[in-house]
Parts: C-alpha cells; structure tokens; sequence
C-alpha cells in the first residue's frame, strides 16, 4: 500500500491511498475537522466511484472501528508473546506467490527464515494445527506462523506476497 500526504494550503491536507488491490483513496482533512473521503475506479484512477463527508466525531468512530478498536476480527489477531520480540501472526497466501503448490518440506521456512508454521487454514475453513512437511500451501490459505517480527515481515515479503521476493 501506498500513501501520499500533501498539503492544501487555507483547507487542510490530502492524503491519497493506493492498496495492493490497486484501489484508490483519497481523503482529505479540513481544518475545521471535517473528512471527504472518495473512492476511485481502480481502472481508471481520475473517476470518483463514490464519496462521503465526515464530522471529526464521526471520522474517529470510524477510525476506531477500522483499527481494530471496536472489533478486531479473530483470523486477523496478532497476539503479543512476552519473549522479546516473538510473536503470532497470521498471514493470507497471495496468488503468484512462490509458496503457492509448494510443500512446507521444500519451503523449510523454519531453517531459511527462523520461522514456524503452526496451522494452516484452507480456503474452505479447514484447519490443519501442527502441519507436517507434507502440508501443501495453496493460494488463499491463512498460516498461522510464530516468529520475530523482523523474520515474519521477510517471510511474507519473500514467500506469500506476489512479486519479486
């Protein structure tokens, strides 16, 4: 994801959102507290597909829902682990991916990346805890990994986010 801040000199500042989905966002903040937020064609980034205005009352209760706040939904729960910097935390399977029709015996994520994989959960909810080097990663499955931050983040970015790894 990709974000843009400018400013608006007499109005505000403009941020402008592009997601991994290539969605487009912008929101603008007002001086007086006021929000627009607009919504673009991801094809064709210069039509808006929708917009809003916000009171700054509104825009934080919708801030605290969108953090996590309010709810924070359990595939998506990163849980804290008192031993430095050792955590678990879920991560969804990109399509293109290099683990994508691999097993976790050819990706030895343990020995590469000082990661483990503690369950993994299909498409179709199936959930397999404690997998075993024959476990196929597929496209869409959630693995639930433990690890350091810094292991996970080079994990994802090298095997489950499509791109160059």
């Amino acid at each position: 994801m990709g974000i843009k801040e400018s400013d608006l000199p007499g109005i505000g500042r403009k941020f402008e959102i592009l997601t991994k989905e290539n969605e487009k966002l912008t929101i603008i903040v007002h001086d007086d507290g006021r929000r627009e937020v607009y919504h673009f064609d991801e094809d064709d980034h210069d039509e808006i597909l929708s917009s809003i205005t916000l009171e700054d009352n509104e825009a934080r209760q919708i801030a605290a829902i969108l953090g996590g706040m309010v709810y924070k939904p359990q595939a998506l729960e990163s849980i804290e682990v008192a031993f430095d910097d050792l955590i678990i935390e879920w991560f969804k399977v990109e399509p293109g991916s290099k683990a994508v029709g691999r097993t976790l015996g050819e990706l030895d994520v343990r020995q590469n990346y000082g990661v483990t994989v503690i369950a993994i959960i299909k498409k179709d909810k199936q959930k397999l805890t404690n997998p075993g080097a024959d476990a196929v990663v597929e496209s869409h499955d959630r693995l639930v990994l433990s690890g350091e931050r810094k292991e996970l983040k080079t994990l994802e970015t090298s095997l489950l986010s499509k791109g160059d790894g």
